[in-house]
This record gives C-alpha cells, structure tokens and sequence, in this order.
C-alpha cells in the first residue's frame, strides 16, 4: 500500500494542531478576561495532545518519533495552513481564527470517523469529543459579541475580513487529494469546505457578521507544501528552543 497519501493527511492535520495549539497558548496571562485565559489554555493543551495522536499515528507508519517531528524540522518542511501561523494580534482575530479553523476541524474530525483507515478513525472518535468544547466555546463568543455593540462587531467583521482568505487556505487539496478520497481515507477537501461554509453562515445569520463577498477573495495556499509566512520560523525556533539544547534528555 502507498502510504503517502495518508501520510500528507496526517502531516497537515497535526502540523495545523501544534502549531495553532502553540499560538493559544501565547493567550496564558494575557487573556482579556480571566476564563478567556483559561479557555485558550486549555484549547492549547488539547491541540498539542491532538497533534501529538497524529504524529503517533505517523511514527507507527515508519517516520520518526513526535518529538524530533515536532521540534526539528524546518518551516519549509511543515504542512500547516498559514492561518494556523499568524500572530494571535487583539483578541477579535485570535476569536474569529478559533471561529473559522474549529469549526473547519470539528467538522473534519467528524468525517474522519468513518475513515478506511482504522487507527485515524480511533482517534478521530476521541478528539471529536474534546472539540465540542472548542466549537461550543467560539459559537458562544461569535454570538455574544456579534450582536453586542457597534465596536465589537466592526472588530469583528474587520478580523473576519482579513482572516477568510487565509481560512480558504485550510481546504488546500493535497497533491494525492484522488488517492486519498478513492481510497477512503478522507471524503476530501472540498466536501469539508461544503459543510464548513453551510455551519459557519448558519452561526453568522444570528449575529450582526456577514460572510464576505466570496467572488473577491483569493484563497491564501501554499502552507501545505511548505510555503510559509514569514512568522512560521521564529515560532519554530521559540517552540523547539528548549528541545533542541538537549534532544536526548527525557522531559
């Protein structure tokens, strides 16, 4: 069996978790309420224990162990969507981000349940669970401050403005996107992007927020075959600081 069709899935699915989870966690202390702190620490530890399941999955299928994947790599060598990589900015963005990509992997999870592949399915069945917290999270912000005053939804249609392009970026198809979806693996990125778009207008219709206008928008891609912002790198080298004094030593 071609595993590299799998493998790119897997990649880009736990590349997507650490680093966004990693990105949360730049939230501890900073949160504008205590339980947003909380919140998006919490969301960040469940993001790297995602993305550690999948690198599992991965190291199982003959890549090397979820740390040396994790923390040695270079940003040419990642698969995450560039949305997952962008500074956290005011709280506005870091919420319409955790909007647009939970909703997106909520959904993807919950495909993946069916998966032919059977240890994906495993997990998928487990995280799908934790991420009911994320969606449930993000919808209730979305609504609240959606509706609230005009500041709260100007900002948050400006963030929502901004970030669509690179949310688009999530349902890049992978090169063995045919393999993938004849194979079972995966329904595939465009059948996500059909149920995506259908749950996030149907959240935005009891707010004040309206989608933007889909004709103008040029998806922002190239994450997935490693073609990164400018901000992806010095995230790496931060997040793998501490590994790469001593790879050998036992945390």
């Amino acid at each position: 069996m071609n595993n590299l069709p799998l493998k790119e899935l897997l990649y880009k699915m736990a590349d997507d978790q650490l680093i966004l989870g990693h990105r949360n966690s730049e939230w501890t202390g900073f949160g504008p309420l205590l339980e947003e702190d909380i919140a998006f620490s919490s969301m960040a530890q469940d993001k790297v224990g995602h993305s550690l399941a999948l690198y599992t999955l991965l190291n199982q299928l003959g890549e090397s162990d979820p740390d040396t994947v994790a923390f040695t790599r270079n940003a040419n060598q990642f698969h995450n969507s560039i949305l997952t990589e962008l500074p956290n900015q005011e709280y506005d963005f870091s919420l319409i981000r955790h909007f647009l990509y939970d909703t997106a992997e909520a959904l993807r999870f919950e495909m993946l349940t069916q998966s032919s592949y059977e240890p994906l399915a495993q997990v998928a069945k487990k995280v799908r669970g934790e991420l009911r917290y994320h969606t449930l999270h993000a919808k209730t912000w979305i609504n609240q401050l959606g509706s609230a005053t005009e500041e709260s939804i100007s900002r948050l249609q400006k963030s929502l403005d901004y970030a669509m392009p690179f949310a688009l970026g999530i349902f890049e198809e992978s090169p063995y996107e045919k393999q993938i979806v004849d194979n079972g693996i995966f329904e595939g990125e465009q059948a996500l992007k059909t149920k995506w778009l259908t749950r996030v207008e149907e959240i935005l219709s009891n707010t004040s927020l309206h989608l933007p206008d889909f004709k103008i928008i040029h998806p922002v891609t190239g994450g997935r075959i490693g073609k990164h912002s400018e901000h992806l790198q010095p995230l790496l080298d931060e997040m793998s600081e501490v590994f790469r004094i001593d790879p050998g030593a036992e945390w």
